[in-house]
């Protein structure tokens, strides 16, 4: 098994949103927590909760289409066992986007009681969306909102500033800026946030983040591999398994010798691309 880097990236805008989601909490109904369906345990912010609170909480697994299927409906099932609804969603092609608006009305069901019986049938339900860097939480808005209203990129650390939105008379959105943690505890969490893209690509080994890819891909993943690749030879070490998929590739340079960067970083593209195959790296009895 290959080497576990030590991933951290905390920008100092991070320490600022924080403050200002726990400074904004008292005027929000129920609070939106995107996380990426395919690392459901590494996309969620620990501190998450604690800053929330007892606000009423729905998560979105959102890019379900990048995600196993299977797991996707097993996360499911965990989230509801600790009496969190959660719906899967994928941002870019709207699926499942549409089931959000009657989950906050389900949520919030007694609220809205509350102000049928008070005459203030008109008052908007406020929802925090929040989520880590790169997980879409500005595309999710601007596809509920019909509208390209907010600034959206594949980049992490795009949205700087809260942002309030009106989706209809009935909901109002705030969107906030991503936020990570000071420290990943768990060195996996790091690397699983790393091969999806939310931590920039310029602070990391990149062959040795596709060498840790390969090794959970060849645990859970083979048949995937093997179509996209040819035949593979699964008892070789990861090192070794990146220069025979590199060779597949033509990557070889003088000396026949494998070109393991250009390897790692098409190995890493085609994953997030989901040329690969519809794959979920974390499972439900990781987090067990």
């Amino acid at each position: 098994m290959s080497e576990m880097q030590n991933i951290q990236w905390f920008p100092g805008h991070m320490t600022k949103t924080k403050r200002k989601i726990a400074e904004i909490l008292p005027i929000i109904d129920a609070v939106a927590e995107i996380v990426d369906a395919r690392i459901p345990i590494s996309s969620r912010n620990p501190d998450l909760m604690g800053i929330i609170k007892d606000k009423p909480l729905l998560i979105l697994l959102n890019k379900c289409d990048m995600a196993d299927p299977k797991e996707t409906a097993k996360w499911i099932s965990f989230y509801k066992n600790k009496g969190i609804p959660a719906i899967p969603v994928d941002c870019k092609t709207g699926r499942g986007v549409s089931d959000f608006k009657d989950k906050v009305k389900e949520i919030l069901g007694d609220k809205l009681e509350s102000y049928k019986a008070k005459g203030m049938v008109g008052k908007p339900l406020r929802v925090m969306v929040v989520g880590i860097p790169n997980v879409g939480k500005s595309t999710f808005i601007n596809r509920i909102a019909g509208a390209s209203r907010l600034k959206a990129e594949n980049r992490p650390g795009v949205t700087r500033g809260n942002q309030w939105v009106t989706v209809d008379k009935q909901l109002e959105l705030l969107d906030t800026p991503g936020v990570l943690w000071p420290k990943f505890e768990d060195q996996k969490v790091g690397e699983h946030l790393a091969f999806t893209g939310a931590v920039k690509d310029a602070v990391l080994d990149t062959e040795l983040l596709a060498m840790r890819l390969l090794e959970n891909l060849s645990e859970n993943y083979r048949e995937l591999l093997t179509a996209r690749f040819g035949e593979l030879d699964f008892d070789l070490d990861s090192y070794d398994l990146l220069c025979l998929v590199g060779k597949k590739r033509g990557m070889v340079i003088r000396g026949g010798e494998t070109d393991t960067e250009r390897a790692a970083k098409m190995l890493l593209e085609e994953y997030r691309n989901c040329k690969i195959g519809k794959i979920t790296l974390e499972r439900t009895n990781d987090n067990a």
